[in-house]
């Protein structure tokens, strides 16, 4: 199976039940764009380069949305759950930015803290999210950012109007 297509199959798989009245709305190398139209919202969608074992299914997500008016809102679904007094942190090239979390999910602290993570997402090449799980210790997960902007654009669009 391609990379495209193993990838849609993937997010497919993580998604819940509903996922049948999602609209695929592309896929970008390693990132996938979605509308889901009963909700309604439009994302851009991917998983770690390398599959580790956890208790969770990881993914990265740039969402859009529109009766919220939400745009460029980052959230995380980390392998593990975050340990207490613990903060995840994304490294995207030299830029670090601290996220707040709870359980397996971790997002920006707030909507201008999303809008620097998404500029940073579109020019970079690879993101790290490191964390320190409740009973494991300290775990990492790296993204590429192949097709992160296109797919963050194609959302966008999805949800326009």
């Amino acid at each position: 199976m391609t990379k495209p297509f193993a990838l849609l199959a993937i997010v497919l798989l993580i998604l819940p039940a509903s996922a049948a009245a999602r609209e695929s709305l592309g896929i970008y190398s390693n990132w996938g764009a979605f509308r889901d139209p009963e909700v309604p919202r439009c994302y851009a969608i991917a998983r770690p380069d390398r599959e580790r074992r956890g208790e969770w299914e990881p993914f990265a997500s740039v969402g859009t949305w529109p009766q919220r008016d939400r745009r460029g809102q980052v959230h995380f679904r980390l392998r593990r759950e975050i340990g207490e007094d613990t903060q995840p942190v994304l490294t995207i090239g030299e830029r670090r930015f601290e996220l707040v979390g709870r359980g397996p999910d971790a997002w920006a602290e707030s909507s201008q803290d999303d809008a620097a993570i998404v500029a940073a997402m579109r020019n970079g090449a690879s993101m790290r999210i490191e964390a320190r799980s409740r009973r494991t210790g300290r775990f990492v997960d790296n993204y590429s950012l192949r097709g992160a902007a296109s797919a963050i654009d194609a959302a966008a669009l999805g949800c326009a109007g």
